[in-house]
This record gives structure tokens, C-alpha cells and sequence, in this order.
């Protein structure tokens, strides 16, 4: 659920394009991700091609704005530029995409 703050940030810095954002901070086009589920449900990923990236969340929703945090941090990108950039996530059978809001469906 976005925030009234959320809202009036990006009013205020509206969102650039993702392919843009990646060309000009030379993110790459895909990533690669270890996945694993703790026992209490949690979500934690890794990023073997980048090293010291990890990230965790509590949900399908939570997993795709975290990594794509993670991901911006780790690049250096300025919060006014994107939140989500990696708008799928390939997680075995299960496919997580995000198109203006969340979906999630088996592959």
C-alpha cells in the first residue's frame, strides 16, 4: 500500500524510465538471485554476482520491493530515479511480476 508521502515523493519526482535507469547507472539487464525460505516464512535472497547483497522479506510483495531496493542501493541509485526496476522475478515454478501492482502466478 503506498503512503500519502510515497504519493506526493513521487508527484513530486515522478518515476524514469527502467531501461533508462539501467543504461545510465549500468545496472544489469537480469540478476541472478539464491532464494531461500526460514522456517518462520521469511524470504531471504542473495546475489552471488553481487557480492555483500542480501535482502529479505515477509512477502511475494515485499520480495519484489526489496530486491529492487537492494539492487538500486547496491548501484548507487538515487531514490528520486526508480523503485522498481526488475519488474519479474523467476522464483523456480513460480513467477512474480509486477505490472503497476503485484501479480503472482505459476509459470
Amino acid at each position: 500500500m503506498t503512503t500519502f508521502f510515497e504519493k506526493i515523493f513521487r508527484t513530486i519526482f515522478p518515476h524514469e524510465d527502467p531501461a533508462q535507469v539501467k543504461h545510465e547507472y549500468k545496472l544489469p539487464e537480469s540478476i541472478n538471485f539464491s532464494l531461500r525460505v526460514t522456517p518462520d516464512g521469511w524470504f531471504v535472497v542473495t546475489m552471488p554476482d553481487h557480492p555483500g547483497l542480501v535482502t529479505q522479506a515477509n512477502s511475494h510483495k515485499g520480495l519484489m520491493e526489496m530486491v529492487n531496493d537492494a539492487v538500486l542501493t547496491y548501484y548507487d541509485v538515487p531514490k528520486r530515479k526508480a523503485d522498481i526496476i526488475y519488474d519479474r522475478l523467476d522464483v523456480g515454478a513460480t513467477v512474480i511480476q509486477y505490472q503497476g501492482q503485484l501479480q503472482t502466478k505459476h509459470a
